[in-house]
Order: C-alpha cells, then sequence, then structure tokens
C-alpha cells in the first residue's frame, strides 16, 4: 500500500515537472510573440489594475496631507450621501436615456452602412467614403462641438440663419434642454459610425465566400444573401460588442457632455462623469468622486456578467 502511494506521488511530481518543461518550451518558442503583448500587459498593470488599489478612499474621509494610512475610515457614508440625495434619481435618468439613445440608434447604423458597403463593388467609391466617413473619429470632441457650435449658434450660425431666411423663429439647439439630446446622438454618429464601422467589415472579410455562391445557386439575392449569409456569420462579433456597450451604461465619457452643458440645459445634461467632475473633483471631495466612480464601474461589472451569461443562454459564445 505504502509503495503504491509513493509510486503515485512519485508519478505526480513527473508529470508537474513534464508540464512545467512543456510550458517553458512554449514560452522559449513564442517569446517573440510574448514580447510583442508585454507593453499591452504592462499598460493595464499600472494605469488599471495598480491604481484599483486607490479604490480604498471611498470608504475614508480622505486628505491628500493626511494619506489613504491616515485619513479616517467612515464605511458607507459616501454610499449612503449617493443614493438619498435628490440628484441621484436625475443623473441615473440622463445617464440611461442617453445609453438607451446609444443602443437604440447608433448602435446599429454601423452594422447597416458596414453591410452596405459591403456591396459596393466600385473600389475608388467605397475606399472615398471610407476615408469620409473615418476622419471625424481622429478629431477630438473640442473640435467636434465647436463645429457644431458654428451650426446651430444663434446668433449667427448657419442653420439658424438657413431656418431665419425660410421665415421660421430660430431654434435655441445648445441651450434648450429639449435639443440637447438630439444634439448628443447626432455628435455621436458624426463622429464615431465610420470608426465603429471597420470592425463589422474586418468580420465581413472573413465570411467564407463559398457560402455566398451556394446561396446564389439557390436563388438568393443581394438582400436574402446579407440577410441569410452575412448577418448570421457576423452575429458573435454584434454579440460581443453589444455585451460590451452594456457595461459601459453609466460611462459615457466626461468630456464630450461637459462640452454641452451648461445652466440653461444642465437638468437633462448632467450626468455620472460630469457629476464627478462638479460635485466630487471641483469642490475636493475626493472621497465621494470616488465612491460614484466605483459605483458606476461595480455597475458596469454586474452588467457584463449579466449579459454575457444571457448571451450563453440563448447559445452565443459570449465575451469570456
Amino acid at each position: 500500500m505504502k509503495d503504491s502511494s509513493t509510486a503515485a506521488v512519485n508519478m505526480n511530481i513527473k508529470t508537474v515537472k513534464k508540464q512545467r518543461s512543456t510550458h517553458l518550451e512554449a514560452l522559449k518558442r513564442n517569446k517573440l510573440l510574448y514580447l510583442m503583448i508585454l507593453p499591452g500587459v504592462l499598460y493595464f498593470i499600472i494605469f488599471k489594475y495598480l491604481p484599483m488599489g486607490g479604490l480604498v478612499i471611498a470608504f475614508q474621509d480622505y486628505q491628500p496631507y493626511q494619506g489613504i494610512t491616515g485619513s479616517p475610515w467612515v464605511g458607507f457614508k459616501h454610499f449612503i450621501r449617493l443614493f438619498t440625495e435628490p440628484t441621484f434619481f436625475m443623473l441615473l435618468s440622463n445617464t440611461l436615456i442617453l445609453f438607451a439613445l446609444n443602443i437604440v440608434i447608433f448602435f446599429p447604423l454601423p452594422i447597416i452602412l458596414a453591410l452596405m458597403l459591403n456591396e459596393v463593388r466600385h473600389k475608388l467609391f467605397k475606399n472615398a467614403i471610407q476615408t469620409i466617413i473615418y476622419i471625424p473619429h481622429f478629431m477630438s470632441w473640442v473640435i467636434i462641438v465647436s463645429i457644431t457650435y458654428v451650426f446651430m449658434n444663434v446668433d449667427g450660425g448657419v442653420l439658424n440663419e438657413m431656418i431665419a431666411a425660410l421665415g421660421f423663429h430660430k431654434i435655441s439647439f445648445l441651450t434648450s434642454p429639449e435639443w440637447l439630446r438630439t444634439v448628443y446622438i447626432g455628435q455621436v454618429i458624426w463622429k464615431e459610425l465610420g470608426w465603429s464601422t471597420i470592425i463589422y467589415l474586418a468580420a465581413i472579410t472573413v465570411v467564407d465566400t463559398q457560402l455566398y455562391e451556394a446561396a446564389g445557386m439557390d436563388g438568393a439575392g443581394r438582400l436574402r444573401k446579407t440577410w441569410h449569409v452575412t448577418l448570421p456569420a457576423i452575429r458573435p462579433v454584434i454579440i460581443t460588442l453589444l455585451i460590451l456597450k452594456i457595461g459601459s451604461t453609466l460611462d459615457l465619457g466626461f468630456e464630450h457632455m461637459y462640452l454641452l452643458l451648461n445652466s440653461l440645459n444642465r437638468e437633462v445634461a448632467e450626468i455620472f462623469d460630469t457629476y464627478i467632475y462638479t460635485a466630487g473633483l471641483k469642490n475636493g471631495q475626493l472621497s465621494f468622486s470616488t465612491t460614484v466612480g466605483l459605483f458606476k464601474g461595480l455597475v458596469g461589472l454586474i452588467l457584463v456578467m449579466a449579459s454575457n451569461r444571457l448571451a450563453k443562454k440563448f447559445g452565443e459564445d459570449g465575451v469570456y
């Protein structure tokens, strides 16, 4: 009995050593590939994971001169303040409405555009369209909002001057709460539509051409090929991007909305990202602003996990 157990232990040790040598050989064989991903790994470790240690100040009354170790512990005080403030539900509703506009209006557009560009046979025309719609992505939100200001400003704005020339009253696009969300989603479409299309165009290029040939032999036209071949082929990419998009429900970005925000449209324009700056960082409430950021991150994590599980339940691969 003792000899058999000793033999089993020795066999396990040999198995472990063999696995280690196999891993080392694979590491040596693919060392250039690991070297290529090293900068990306270091980026996430240094700028994403290490700063997470600072989340502890969400449970403290943090004072910079006292540091993390010297600041008093207050537990869930800042969380209670966040959820009990009257502005919380305003922030939540504004953020969710803008996110819903992103999902319902913006998210399908790159898919539709990619499908349309895939059907263009004139290469020069196709490349020209792609270049034109990609350019706004490389502009900052400051430039995008500034161009919008030039066109939509009440005093001298090109669009408002055209409206006035037609005999109608000028519209306060940039200060009216009723137009804020329309302007916001319009700018998102203008800036990000072309860039988002790249992913779907790349996914379409790997679709097996034999599937199109088989569909053509069955009498399918372009529209039916798109519906029955192209869309099912890129469905995993669509599901993955949708899950990642859902994860950013409360994370719409600070710069864009902050540039649109003013005292006249604040009731519909104030979101969690701008609130962190105005109520947290601007007033020196570092612990409170960290609390809001932590809340956003936790909600995003829960939504990604829930949507990924739901996708797998329907037979999709999901994100992980």
